[in-house]
């Protein structure tokens, strides 16, 4: 197509997802030469697409808004996207999503799913259409629409942009607190069936304390977040700082980190993006869409295995006598698992361990 001058990436889902979309924005924007993209994203994941580079503006949805009813906000919405755009891209194969890229673009390309019959009237409709595959890697499917505009590229996981500002901040804070080296272990997550379980995770954290390194806890302020913050063990090389630190913060603690242990959220990709080294514990997830990205293997795992390592990144995860379903956790109910508990913190702790003593060693 000609290059378009306004583009909507329609992205309803994770803040995985939002955060992994990075690299179909930024080759759109270089390829079109600096067009205007703006995005559409739910409000739980608005904090993440603001960081996003090369963005003009961001419309969000709610599903809990209470101050207007779902048909009002539907309402605002389209009068808001339709036909203001040349080209909309969406990202995710919901009816809804697809019908947001098909009144809001001149042009519209969309995920849908493979083996769905009732997909045909999109099919219809679209201009352009990919298969959202289970077995891809999230970046390649986040990738797909520049198949479809023939858009050359190679996929990459790119790191977020941290201000130089909050760079300073976030160094003097280290300083002050005497911490020079330090791991970063992130313990929430967006949804509850990927969070390790209480014991569990304070077992693992106080066996990461032995080994002497400043360890700092990182969280939002999310009721969860707060909750966990509470039962944080108190050491003396731990440093709880679950509330105390934005978004971005996050991102520059990452940045200067050594190592991240912690929960599959979007935290482990962020260190990915930073090619750091990672020990990612999984639940209940499909590893081969959710893996992390290696930038310099040019891919995540080639397999299902329990727990391995490519690169600098390690996965742990138990296994499970099912298949990969993509439901928000075992009984699509978001809540806490066997495939969790089953993860023992001692397992984590060797492979942490080894790897900390050869970095000594070096």
């Amino acid at each position: 197509m000609k290059n378009p001058k306004k583009i909507l990436i329609i992205i309803q889902r994770s803040n995985g997802d939002v955060f992994l979309s990075s690299h179909l924005i930024n080759s759109l924007f270089k390829y079109y030469n600096s067009p205007k993209i703006d995005l559409l994203v739910n409000d739980d994941t608005l904090q993440v697409a603001k960081l996003l580079p090369n963005i003009n503006l961001i419309h969000e949805f709610s599903y809990i808004k209470k101050n207007e009813s779902r048909w009002q906000q539907e309402k605002n919405l389209f009068k808001k996207i339709f036909r203001k755009y040349d080209l909309s891209i969406n990202l995710t194969s919901s009816d809804r999503s697809v019908i947001y890229s098909l009144v809001s673009g001149r042009f519209s390309i969309s995920a849908i799913e493979k083996n769905n019959i009732k997909s045909w009237w999109k099919k219809l409709l679209l201009q352009n259409y990919y298969y959202f595959e289970l077995n891809n890697h999230i970046l390649i499917n986040n990738s797909e629409p520049l198949k479809c505009l023939k858009i050359e590229h190679e996929n990459v996981c790119e790191s977020p942009l941290v201000s130089k500002n909050i760079m300073l901040q976030v160094k003097s804070k280290l300083v002050n607190l005497g911490v020079n080296e330090f791991l970063i272990f992130h313990p929430s997550a967006q949804y509850n069936y990927k969070i390790y379980p209480t014991i569990l995770r304070n077992q693992l954290l106080k066996r990461l304390s032995s080994l002497g390194i400043p360890i700092i806890v990182t969280g939002g302020s999310s009721k969860v977040d707060l909750r966990i913050k509470k039962e944080i063990p108190e050491k003396e090389n731990i440093y709880n700082f679950i509330g105390k630190t934005s978004l971005e913060e996050c991102f520059a603690l990452s940045k200067l980190s050594l190592a991240y242990i912690g929960m599959d959220t979007l935290n482990m990709h962020v260190a990915a993006s930073y090619d750091k080294t990672i020990f990612a514990i999984f639940g209940p997830t499909n590893i081969n869409m959710w893996s992390p990205w290696s930038n310099k293997l040019k891919r995540a795992t080639k397999n299902n295995k329990p727990t391995q390592t490519y690169h600098n990144i390690t996965i742990f995860q138990s296994s499970y006598p099912c298949e990969i379903c993509g439901l928000v956790g075992c009984g699509n109910n978001h809540g806490m698992n066997e495939i969790s508990y089953s993860m023992q913190p001692e397992e984590v702790f060797l492979e942490v361990s080894r790897w900390y003593e050869n970095k000594l060693r070096a």
